[in-house]
């Protein structure tokens, strides 16, 4: 049952200001985000109680979409309004869009780049990171057999269909195991705000992202161009990521490496520098924007497509925030998005196959820098930034 509350209010500077420190200083990765947010906004800064930021939480790792981000758009909303969701998007954010937009320039201007050893490093490094992200969402997300039947059934999927409808059909596939098949504790009740967002103003919200969806696929499909294509590809690929900013590499991989917009070493170099930034790794999209052989490409692309990864993110959680309740109380829905999650492991499981191994490990040394960095990510429980700068350092020292 849900309660309305009048909420403290700030300023939108405020939010912005507070949002951009830690766009510059947050990396990790979501769950070390989810940490950051609540030291500064429930320790520091009193914005609100634990209960209600564990409400928040719930609820954007229940959706579809980059859950850190989904969780400062709802504090900015929570402190500021619609002004301060947009404001703490912006100040997460920016700071990682900028810096990968200038190193989409370096690998453009400089062709030797992407061919460097010190990006091959970066290509090593993502071996290890993704193989990270594989091992702690299988422990987490499929912790019986059906859950780890559900995730090897996707990774069949997505291989023998490397295509958007295979790894659509994969998810499908999950939540109807799921749905009919696992079995789950019933969730009790929970009291949580309504940050002002009306169920009359929330169903406006869904429908305009299902709009959207649609729109853009049947707008690239009547006017095929790489831009028309890339819009819907990175909406889609926005609308359909579960489980965090990792599963976006094969939804984005598919949509710009078969066509030939992006190489697929420039891509992985790209992912690679994506782990070095603070913030979300769904800025990824800028780089792919900017670096892109079709236009507009540079700044223009950049921001295009990192609009066009994050609206839909905007759209859900600020749509399903007035039907969290009813939405969690259902436990239909709670063992069918269980085996969508489950699914999304699979998924990653096949990208980490192809395209991140087929690319980067093509020597002994290669396999050798993978392993060492994966055991300094896992058992040495090293920082992402450190370790893939040592890749980068190791792949140029290595590069013959």
């Amino acid at each position: 049952m849900s309660h309305t509350t009048t909420l403290p209010r700030g300023s939108v500077i405020e939010v912005f200001l507070a949002f951009l420190r830690l766009g510059l200083t947050s990396f990790g990765g979501p769950v070390a985000h989810l940490g950051y947010f609540r030291t500064e906004f429930v320790e520091r800064r009193r914005w609100l109680d634990d209960a209600s930021y564990t409400d928040v939480v719930a609820l954007c790792q229940f959706l579809p979409g980059p859950a850190s981000s989904q969780v400062g758009i709802l504090l900015g909303m929570r402190r500021a309004g619609w002004p301060g969701a947009l404001a703490a998007w912006a100040g997460f954010t920016l700071p990682s869009t900028v810096v990968l937009i200038l190193f989409a320039f370096g690998v453009l201007q400089w062709a030797g780049v992407a061919q460097s050893g010190a990006v091959h490093g970066l290509k090593v490094a993502a071996v290890a990171v993704v193989a990270q992200a594989v091992w702690g969402m299988a422990r987490s997300l499929c912790p019986d057999r059906l859950r780890a039947g559900i995730a090897v059934l996707a990774a069949l999927t997505v291989l023998a269909m490397p295509s958007a409808g295979g790894q659509i059909l994969a998810m499908v596939t999950g939540a109807v195991i799921g749905r009919w098949a696992l079995k789950l504790a019933h969730l009790p009740p929970l009291h949580h705000h309504d940050h002002g967002i009306s169920k009359t103003t929330g169903a406006v919200l869904l429908a305009l992202f299902v709009v959207l969806l649609l729109t853009l696929a049947l707008l690239a499909a009547m006017l095929p161009s790489p831009l028309t294509s890339s819009l819907a590809d990175f909406y889609r690929a926005g609308a359909l990521v579960f489980g965090g900013g990792h599963v976006v590499l094969p939804l984005l991989q598919l949509a710009v490496v078969p066509n030939e917009l992006v190489s697929k070493e420039v891509f992985l170099a790209g992912y690679g520098a994506a782990q070095a930034m603070p913030g979300p790794l769904f800025t990824f999209a800028a780089y792919l924007g900017a670096v892109m052989s079709a236009p507009p490409g540079g700044w223009v692309g950049g921001l295009l497509l990192l609009a066009a990864i994050f609206v839909p993110a905007f759209l859900l959680v600020l749509g399903a925030l007035p039907f969290w309740e009813l939405l969690r109380q259902r436990d239909g829905v709670q063992r069918a998005m269980a085996g969508v999650n489950a699914a999304v492991v699979g998924l990653l499981g096949a990208a980490l196959y192809d395209p991140v191994w087929t690319s980067a490990i093509h020597a002994h040394s290669d396999l050798g820098l993978a392993l060492a960095a994966f055991g300094l990510l896992v058992f040495g429980r090293q920082s992402p930034v450190l370790v893939v700068l040592l890749a980068a350092v190791a792949g140029g020292l290595l590069a013959p």
